[in-house]
């Protein structure tokens, strides 16, 4: 999915440029999610340690975008990375286990007053997504409360997983669609913005890490 017009540098080869977050607690499989959408191969993966980061490139409604999709250890004694991580972010994916009814419970409970006090952006884009939905007879959390929650805090919901790769493509890219309907988003996402500031931002890309590992 090319676009006509290719791409004359590498600082123009994406139209817009968006920072996705997935949260939720350990172990509903976040890490799993993003190196499904990433690759094609999904290996035993250790648990996230701190923040890392992914990027995919992908064009969606005509668009070319550079998605930086980061994942988050959902273990307490990291809760201090929480307000850099947020900021900027255009879109937040909240992550729950289908069949661990307390990931669903503290999506209300601990993770949504967390983007509340945390997202920079009003406009940012949110998405309930329930996880590992291939392993249905272990089954806590029904379909309907997912949906009921989902329209409680007006975002989209999706049932994915990793394993299977069940609507984990579907998952991203409908978010992206969601984002690019968003004019402020938009202007925020874009190349141009970007090369404007990127001057001002080189002497922090050296260290995007700091304060991490205190």
């Amino acid at each position: 999915m090319a676009s006509a017009h290719g791409s004359s540098s590498s600082s123009s080869s994406y139209d817009f440029s968006f920072k996705i977050l997935l949260i939720g607690d350990s172990g509903v499989g976040k890490s799993s999610l993003l190196v499904t959408f990433i690759s094609n191969a999904l290996d035993d993966l250790s648990p996230t340690i701190g923040v890392d980061f992914k990027i995919k490139h992908l064009t969606v409604g005509g668009k070319r975008l550079k998605l930086t999709i980061w994942d988050t250890a959902g273990q307490e004694r990291f809760r201090t990375l929480t307000s850099s991580y947020y900021r900027s972010a255009q879109g937040i994916i909240l992550v729950y286990d289908v069949t661990r009814r307390e990931t669903f419970t503290n999506l209300s409970d601990v993770w949504a007053k967390e983007v509340e006090l945390y997202s920079t952006n009003q406009d940012c884009i949110k998405m309930l997504v329930g996880n590992k939905v291939d392993r249905e007879s272990e089954r806590v959390v029904t379909r309907e409360e997912g949906i009921a929650l989902a329209q409680e805090y007006g975002c989209s919901f999706f049932e994915c997983s990793a394993k299977t790769r069940e609507n984990v493509e579907k998952c991203f890219e409908e978010l992206a669609l969601k984002i690019l309907g968003v004019p402020s988003l938009l202007e925020e996402g874009s190349t141009v913005v970007k090369r404007n500031i990127l001057k001002q931002k080189q002497e922090y890309t050296a260290a995007p890490n700091t304060g991490c590992c205190s």
